[in-house]
């Protein structure tokens, strides 16, 4: 359970539980992240807004770059939400998903080229606390990419930092969405604070 509980559809506005019939419709389930920002309907709506722009946007990178880096971040921060979200993407986009299993021996994998590994590096060094970003890495990978490439693969890390920080600071752990248990699982319903769910009816809702 997340430290703040998602917002039901029962204590949802109109728009909110269109938003989730979309996420829902589109994912499987509604993304948990979704459900707690809903507390605070104008950030949801912000965050529904910037998510969308940003996908349409970052298209200059090929997939295999650039979900692998945003994966990379995941693992580094231990979002284990957007690792399972982030899996069930790379997936979807008929990615290799395999080798993610050896992304924390990437250095010496031969699963991963070698602008991947720079940009993993890349990525290991802007989730750093301090940043430790160095002028050799940046003009590599300019080199290698183009000033339009690095500049979309460095959003898209800082995303994904903003992304899992928020996750983890609020309790939010993996939804089952890369084994498909994410496609069985409701929308929220309202439920009085102090009665469990128990396995028996988180059953008899999946069914």
């Amino acid at each position: 359970m997340p430290r703040i509980p998602a917002r039901t559809v029962d204590q949802a506005g109109w728009l909110i539980r269109r938003m989730y019939g979309y996420a829902k419709r589109r994912f499987g389930a509604v993304p948990e992240p979704f459900a707690v920002l809903a507390h605070h309907r104008g950030l949801m709506i912000a965050a529904a807004l910037a998510e969308t722009a940003v996908e349409r946007a970052a298209k200059h990178l090929p997939d295999n770059l650039a979900d692998l880096v945003v994966y990379r971040v995941a693992t580094e921060l231990g979002c284990s939400w957007c690792v399972d979200f982030g899996t069930m993407l790379q997936r979807h986009k008929g990615l290799d998903i395999e080798r993610l299993q050896e992304i924390h021996a990437y250095a010496d994998s031969p699963r991963f080229t070698e602008t991947e590994k720079l940009a993993i590096g890349y990525a290991d060094a802007i989730t750093a606390t301090p940043v430790r970003v160095t002028d050799e890495q940046v003009a590599e990978l300019r080199e290698r990419l183009g000033d339009k490439g690095l500049v979309e693969l460095t959003y898209l890390i800082t995303v994904e930092n903003q992304r899992a920080r928020f996750n983890d600071a609020l309790g939010i752990v993996d939804q089952g969405f890369t084994s498909g248990e994410a496609c069985r699982v409701p929308l929220p319903v309202a439920r009085p604070a102090a009665t469990p769910v128990t396995p028996a009816e988180v059953t008899k809702e999946r069914s």
